[in-house]
């Protein structure tokens, strides 16, 4: 009786010990598999969230017959100075209309609204004294450039149509960033303020 109890201890011992060497060596375990869900369930979330996005700028490019350039040159035709930014909208009642941002000689920064057809349908001035040292740096060198939203605009239309321009600061250069949709994928551009060179922005990659 106790030579069978002594053999099925060490029975139950051995099992349990090859159990935990298997889970130990097989990295299989409900630690291992949650790490693995929790790897894939990031990377589809990031997927699902570029896909969303590429799918309302897709949703307000169709809502547009203006182009980020019309829209620029529209925004300078009502309000004078330097346009810094554009932005098609993609969301709500708004969608499928520009937000130009302009700056005036004096510092006074207004967005101006224009709409899918190309009319301006009104300026606000911005009253946020929000500005930093970084955005006074960009405003300087936008006023010196040789290439504006406009022009960026134009030069990244080639690589697909344009959704957003703006003038960004990075590794103490200023250049045109810029959004475009191509064949239902988003991508990012930088245009050179002197020579209006477009280059691929691999900052997100």
């Amino acid at each position: 009786m106790k030579r069978n109890i002594v053999i099925a201890t060490l029975t139950a011992t051995a099992l349990a010990g090859g159990t935990v060497a298997a889970f130990a060596a097989g990295g299989d375990g409900p630690a291992a598999r949650d790490r693995a869900g929790t790897n894939v369930q990031v990377v589809s979330d990031r997927d699902d969230d570029a896909a969303e996005d590429a799918a309302d700028d897709r949703t307000a490019v169709r809502s547009s017959a203006v182009t980020a350039a019309e829209a620029v040159a529209a925004a300078l035709r009502h309000t004078t100075g330097t346009a810094v930014s554009a932005e098609l909208e993609d969301d709500g009642a708004d969608a499928g209309t520009w937000g130009v941002e302009v700056v005036r000689g004096d510092g006074t920064e207004y967005d101006v609204k224009v709409s899918g057809t190309g009319k301006v349908l009104g300026a606000h001035r911005d009253t946020d004294d929000d500005s930093d040292s970084d955005d006074r740096a960009e405003f300087a060198a936008l006023k010196g450039a040789k290439s504006d939203a406009r022009e960026a605009a134009l030069a990244a239309a080639s690589k697909g149509t344009v959704t957003e321009v703006g003038a960004d600061e990075g590794n103490g250069a200023v250049a045109w960033n810029v959004e475009t949709v191509k064949d239902g994928r988003a991508s990012e551009w930088k245009v050179a303020l002197d020579t209006g060179k477009v280059t691929r922005d691999h900052s997100d990659d």
